[in-house]
This record gives C-alpha cells, structure tokens and sequence, in this order.
C-alpha cells in the first residue's frame, strides 16, 4: 500500500476520497442523529422527573410509585448521559479521518523500502487488523478473510492490485 501512495500519488489520493467520502459522510450523519436523539431522551427526561416530582408533592401519585418511576428515570439519564461523551469522541474521530490522505503519503515516503516488518512500521501504518473466521472448522487451507484498517485512511480493498490490472490490460506493449 505504501509502494502504491508513493508512486501514484494522485491516483491513491483519488481513491481514498471516493472510497472514503460517502462511507465517512453516512457514518458522521448516523452518529449526528444518534447523539441528537440521546440528547434530546436526556432533556426529556429531565422534565420527565420534575413532572414526576411535582405529582409526587401534590400527591397524584403515591411514594412508592414515585421512587419506581424515578429510579428508572435516572438509570436512563445515568446511561445516556455516559453514552453522550463516547458519541461525541467517536463523531470527532470520524470526522478528523476525513480521507487524511496527505499524512498517509507524507509517512510512506519516509520509508522508500520495507525489507523487514517492525513494530515502529506497524504502529505507524496499521490502526487494526481484523481476522475473520475459517469458511471450513479445523481446515488450515480454508480461506479466510483478513481486514487491515491503515492509519489516517481507514480500510482499503486492493486498490493497488486493481490499479496493476487495468495498467496491463490497457495497454499490451508494455507486457511484452
């Protein structure tokens, strides 16, 4: 991957934001409409309680069924109110990866070749890697599904191979 941003800069640059543009945008819409609607329970909770108070004080409604339904209340607002802050890191890092593409380039160019794989390369380039399950149990040639999210750009399907297709398909004089 690091060979293919230094050499087609442009054309990495391109796919990244094509790739990354809608998939990131749907993912900031989804997370901005579940912390608003968390924000807006928390409000409706609030004055869920104070009516609840208010009809306890007044005697509409007997202690006992107070403390049940303010219990639940505050449980809600406990939860939401925990969750708030980790949706609203979460938006802030979908939105600082935003096809961070020129610091994925900046950093391969640093390394012009790779002949041994380090933890240093590692922790600078790859953000996770995900390992799926076997199609067959106890087989070891079944295949397997293996996922690399890179640092700074996220996932990437073989974008360099795709790229290597198209070049010799397109043009058969440089094949030979």
């Amino acid at each position: 991957m690091t060979h293919f941003a230094r050499q087609n800069e442009l054309l990495f640059a391109k796919h990244i934001t094509q790739k990354n543009g809608a998939e990131i945008r749907s993912e900031i819409a989804r997370t901005e409409r579940e912390l608003e609607a968390l924000k807006r329970r928390d409000t409706e909770l609030t004055a869920l309680f104070k009516r609840l108070y208010e009809d306890n004080v007044l005697g509409k409604i007997p202690n006992e069924v107070f403390r049940k339904l303010s219990d639940d209340c505050l449980t809600e607002q406990k939860e939401i109110q925990s969750a708030i802050p980790k949706r609203e890191s979460e938006l802030e890092k979908l939105k600082g990866s935003v096809a961070n593409v020129s610091a994925f380039i900046e950093k391969a160019k640093q390394y012009t070749q790779i002949n041994e794989l380090t933890a240093e390369i590692l922790n600078l380039f790859i953000e996770q890697v995900e390992v799926g399950e076997r199609d067959e149990k106890w087989s070891h040639t079944a295949p397997q599904e293996i996922s690399i999210y890179y640092r700074d750009i996220g996932l990437m399907d073989n974008v360099a191979e795709q790229q290597g297709e198209q070049e010799t398909s397109s043009d058969p004089s440089e094949v030979a």
